[in-house]
């Protein structure tokens, strides 16, 4: 196994790519009592279109991947979640546009563990039957997001920003899509994504790499297997589709999302894109920023206001969300702060007192294993090194966020979704 070194904050990870195409990441913490376990595949909610090893373009309905989350913990011994529940360990999974991940958390029994693990996931069964009682059961869940008003203003702004990416479609589809599916669809899907070369493996704890590497290489498959090509659609258009929606719901406040449709990252540029985007969220909406103070003081902001930046492969934008009794006077705000920001440049000490904040939350990320490996994981879907950061922060400078504010934070680059109350 590879050692990588990071001596910003003496860690040290092993890392090695078996025959079969699995990379794996062993993140080894000696004073650790608990070990951590992360499984991924390169396939989330937006992979609706591709084309598998045998160069067939495929289309499946809105949901398989959630779907297929779900269905994969079935095996003909029972379900994994319990079996592994039994054996100490807390088991769960997500799925999100450009990812599904499988992970545990435990004390004990971590190499029977990991090999449950890696069962599960890479040899999947599914019956006629218990496809058809998962629907009625995802169905709810659907219809549980489409009551949740905070889920609703976030998928709306999605639909309103974007005009062709598969990512304006819920990771979780919808009623009517996720009837469509069959046992044959999750089959499909699994053999197409669910191979080695198109997955990652990321553990932490007290463990031996070399035992992690000793059991995936006695569990899973050991060929390498043809990649898998995702359309993404056509080419997106630099300003959004719609700058304003707006849905009644029963709240007693108006909820909002308003976004900044951004430009994809270059290869290799993307954790860079990440921070300074990050910062301009940080510079435009946190409590240290003058907005914000300025609009909690007018009453048209609460303390509920939170901020991102978010990317998936075609996609970035940052956003923010919140209550606010004027949701259209918080986005005239938004953009008369954004071109002032622009024009008269951001205030050097806040600049650099938010990335000092910024650097020292991602150092205090790295005390959880389970948000390192998932960074990790991550990172490694998009050919790049999440542990670079010291050296990416190092880099950036007040110019790029001042040079991001000009270019994505325009009034056609941004939508405003609303939830408002009924009347």
């Amino acid at each position: 196994m590879d050692r990588l070194e990071y001596t910003a904050f003496g860690q040290t990870i092993h890392r090695c790519v078996l025959p079969n195409g699995l990379t794996i990441y062993v993140d080894v913490r000696p004073e650790y009592a608990r070990q951590f376990a992360f499984f991924a595949t390169r396939y989330g909610g937006m992979d609706l279109r591709f084309r598998d090893g045998d160069g067939e373009w495929l289309d499946t309905p809105a949901g398989v991947a959630h779907f297929l989350e779900h269905k994969t913990f079935d095996t003909q011994d029972g379900n994994a979640l319990q079996i592994m529940a039994a054996n100490g360990t807390d088991p769960n999974a997500f799925t999100s546009w450009a990812m599904t991940g499988y992970f545990f958390d435990g004390v004990r029994g971590f190499e029977e563990n990991l090999r449950t693990l890696l069962s599960f996931v890479s040899v999947p069964w599914f019956t006629p039957e218990s496809v058809d009682k998962e629907q009625g059961i995802i169905a709810q869940e659907i219809r549980m997001y489409e009551d949740d008003p905070a889920d609703e203003a976030y998928s709306r702004l999605l639909e309103a920003m974007y005009v062709h990416h598969p990512i304006r479609t819920k990771v979780a589809g919808t009623v009517e899509s996720i009837s469509q599916i069959t046992a044959d669809t999750l089959y499909q899907c699994h053999r197409a994504f669910y191979r080695p070369g198109n997955m990652v493996l990321c553990a932490a704890g007290n463990i031996d790499p070399r035992r992690v590497a000793d059991i995936a290489r006695e569990v899973l498959p050991d060929a390498p297997s043809s990649a898998v090509t995702s359309d993404r659609g056509q080419p997106e258009p630099a300003e959004v589709g719609e700058r304003y929606t707006r849905r009644i719901m029963p709240v007693s406040i108006p909820l909002f999302a308003l976004g900044f449709k951004g430009t994809p990252a270059p290869a290799g540029e993307g954790l860079r894109q990440r921070l300074v985007g990050e910062l301009v969220c940080d510079v435009l909406f946190s409590t240290s920023a003058p907005l914000y103070n300025r609009l909690y003081e007018q009453g048209l902001l609460n303390s509920s206001l939170g901020s991102y930046y978010s990317a998936v492969p075609g996609c970035a934008w940052i956003m923010a969300e919140g209550e606010s009794r004027d949701p259209e006077r918080v986005r005239d705000e938004v953009l008369k702060e954004a071109a002032r920001l622009a024009a008269e440049g951001i205030d050097p000490a806040l600049w650099d007192r938010l990335k000092n904040a910024a650097y020292g939350a991602m150092v205090r990320h790295l005390n959880s294993m389970e948000d390192t490996c998932m960074e990790l994981a991550e990172a490694h879907f998009k050919g790049e090194d999440y542990l670079s950061f010291p050296q990416v922060f190092q880099s950036i400078e007040r110019a790029d966020g001042e040079a991001l504010l000009r270019t994505w934070c325009t009034e056609e680059r941004m939508s405003l979704s609303v939830i408002a109350p009924e009347e």
